[in-house]
C-alpha cells in the first residue's frame, strides 16, 4: 500500500523562500552591523590623584611582660652599727713620718781620694822610637850622635869578632850572605833574648856568639824609665 503525500506538506517547494530569508536576513544584519557607530568611552574627571597619600604603616607592639619578683625574696643586710666616740675618749692617731731631709741638717758627704794610677809602659820598645837610646860605652854627644855612634860601634864589633873563614869553609855557593841577629838591650844594660837567622846552623851559632860578646851598655828610657830595646843587627860578608 503506497503512501500519499500531500503536495502541499513537501517542503522542498518552499526551499528557494527559505533562501532568500536567510539571505534577506543576513544583509540586515550585516547592514546594522555597519551602521551602528561605536563611541571612545568617556570617564569623568577622578581629580588628580595623590600618590604621596599616607600609607598606613602597620604597627606591631610588643608587650613586655614584668617578672613578678621571687616570694621568697630575702631582706636587705641591715647597715653596719657606727660607733659614736665620745669627745673625752682619747683616740690613738697615726703620724706618718715625712722622708723629706730637713735644710738644717747636715749632710755629711765622704771624701773620695784620688788614687793616682800608674801609667803602664810597655817594656820592649823598638830602637826607632826609642826616646833614648842606648848608650854604647864611649859614645857622647846628642841623641842622634848617640844613635849614630852606637850603629857605628855595632858594624865595629861585628867586623873585629866575625869569623869570615867560616863562610867559605862550610861549602856554600859563592855570593853575598846575610845573617839577621836580633836581640834585646836589657833595662840593665845587659844583651838579652839573643836571636839569629842564617843560611847555615854554624854561621847562626856565630852570629849568637859575637852578640855574647858586646858590652854592657846604658839602657834606654821611655818617659824617663829604663825599659828594654830591640835591635836588629844585619851581617851581611861574600863567599868565594
Amino acid at each position: 500500500m503506497e503512501i500519499k503525500k500531500n503536495p502541499k506538506s513537501n517542503l522542498e517547494n518552499y526551499s528557494k523562500l527559505f533562501v532568500q530569508l536567510g539571505l534577506v536576513l543576513a544583509l540586515f544584519i550585516t547592514y546594522v552591523a555597519i551602521e551602528n557607530k561605536t563611541y571612545d568611552k568617556e570617564y569623568g574627571d577622578l581629580g588628580q590623584s595623590n600618590m604621596s597619600a599616607d600609607v598606613e604603616e602597620e604597627t606591631i607592639e610588643i608587650q613586655q611582660e614584668i617578672t613578678p619578683p621571687p616570694k621568697n625574696t630575702p631582706p636587705p643586710p641591715a647597715p653596719e652599727k657606727i660607733e659614736v666616740v665620745e669627745d673625752e675618749q682619747e683616740v690613738e692617731e697615726t703620724i706618718i713620718e715625712s722622708t723629706e731631709t730637713d735644710e738644717a741638717e747636715a749632710v755629711v758627704v765622704e771624701e773620695i781620694e784620688e788614687v793616682e794610677e800608674e801609667e803602664d809602659l810597655v817594656e820592649d820598645v823598638p830602637f826607632s822610637i826609642i826616646e833614648d837610646v842606648p848608650v854604647f860605652p864611649g859614645c857622647k854627644g846628642t841623641k842622634a850622635q848617640k844613635k849614630a855612634c852606637l850603629n857605628q860601634k855595632m858594624n865595629k864589633h861585628i867586623q873585629r869578632y866575625f869569623d869570615a873563614d867560616l863562610a867559605n869553609e862550610l861549602g856554600l855557593s859563592p855570593g853575598k850572605k846575610r845573617i839577621y841577629l836580633v836581640f834585646k838591650i836589657g833595662k840593665t844594660g845587659n844583651i838579652e833574648d839573643i836571636q839569629a837567622r842564617a843560611p847555615h846552623p854554624r854561621l847562626k851559632q856565630e852570629a849568637i856568639r859575637i852578640a855574647k860578646k858586646l858590652p854592657k851598655m846604658e839602657p834606654g828610657k821611655q818617659r824617663g824609665r829604663p825599659v828594654r830595646v830591640g835591635y836588629t843587627l844585619p851581617i851581611t860578608f861574600n863567599v868565594e
